[in-house]
């Protein structure tokens, strides 16, 4: 699956979930969307859950931002390095991003990053259009 199949795809589930949530505040939104409550009530929504897994080793996992806005990325490719094509990279260059590679590839591995999944990373960032905040992110 490429980036755009699967940002399209997640983009509809959070849609979904947040438009069933309409009554609540914008602060009882970030709440529900927490790891553990997630989990539970909306099993289908990453699939690590039904693992029991965390995509990060945090303890208050929020699932609101799941894909970072800072995160760019082309199913086509970005930019070339050389010979490899990058296909995705951090905007800020997060101190805990990496790059995955192989002989032809360079992917931005996220794993170690916690910002995105932090209450006060989504609350700077909040909007109940998930689409619109990456949108915006992306054209800066």
């Amino acid at each position: 699956m490429g980036y755009m199949q699967w940002y399209e795809e997640f983009a509809a589930k959070h849609r979904a979930i947040v438009e069933r949530l309409e009554s609540l505040s914008d602060e009882e939104i970030v709440a529900y969307f927490d790891y553990d409550n997630m989990r539970k009530r909306h099993p289908d929504f990453c699939p690590l859950y039904a693992e029991g897994r965390k995509c990060h080793d945090i303890e208050e996992l929020n699932c609101y931002l799941c894909a970072c806005p800072l995160f760019r990325f082309c199913d086509t490719g970005i930019d070339r390095i050389g010979e490899k094509i990058r296909y995705s990279l951090c905007a800020v260059g997060s101190r805990w991003s990496t790059r995955a590679e192989t002989e032809t590839a360079i992917h931005q591995d996220c794993s170690n990053c916690p910002l995105p999944h932090r209450r006060s990373f989504i609350k700077k960032y909040f909007d109940r259009n998930w689409q619109k905040i990456m949108r915006e992110e992306k054209e800066k």
